[in-house]
């Protein structure tokens, strides 16, 4: 539950980018000074706590603390995640978890919209495929028919004319 006159802190521009890029460097690149204990800076300020990656600043008693590695968020027994701070003071844990989870969603939902965009397109595609080889055929169908139809119309045109004696042959004697 957050307390009634909690303010969100705002998120937003290119300091969100910063601070989430800062979140995510590993704690190992950039450690601080070798032999450098986090609880050296408590009762100073959050910069100077945050200097080192590995240490966690907590807002409500001033204390700089190792960053339990071993667990993803610190527990409510360290502090309070309103007023934990990692990476950068600005940003708390709380704000962090939905900002990171927002985001997330957002891209699996893209994710999953153009996969299905995708499917649908190729299955369209598909359908166009085969009611086009459909169509060639039938069309095709339709013209050796029609070429059978008037074949067998000629040949019952031209015994008509035999019949009649209105066939003309061929003069061989014509000119050329």
């Amino acid at each position: 539950m957050l307390p009634a006159d909690h303010r969100p802190t705002p998120l937003c521009g290119p300091r969100l980018g910063a601070a989430l890029l800062l979140l995510l460097l590993p704690a190992a690149c950039a450690q601080g000074p070798a032999g450098e204990g986090c609880s050296q800076n408590t009762n100073r300020s959050c910069e100077e706590c945050l200097r080192n990656v590995s240490c966690l600043w907590c807002n409500t008693n001033k204390a700089c603390l190792d960053y339990p590695v071993r667990k993803i968020l610190p527990p409510a027994s360290l502090c309070q995640l309103s007023s934990a701070r990692w990476g950068v003071c600005w940003v708390n844990f709380e704000a962090l978890i939905i900002t990171m989870s927002v985001m997330g969603g957002s891209v699996l939902l893209g994710i999953a919209i153009c996969c299905c965009c995708c499917c649908r397109q190729r299955k369209k595609s598909r359908r166009l495929d085969k009611s086009d080889e459909r169509a060639v055929r039938e069309q095709e169908e339709r013209r050796v028919r029609q070429e059978e139809r008037r074949a067998e119309m000629k040949s019952r045109h031209d015994e008509i004319r035999k019949k009649y004696g209105l066939f003309k042959e061929q003069n061989p004697y014509e000119k050329f």
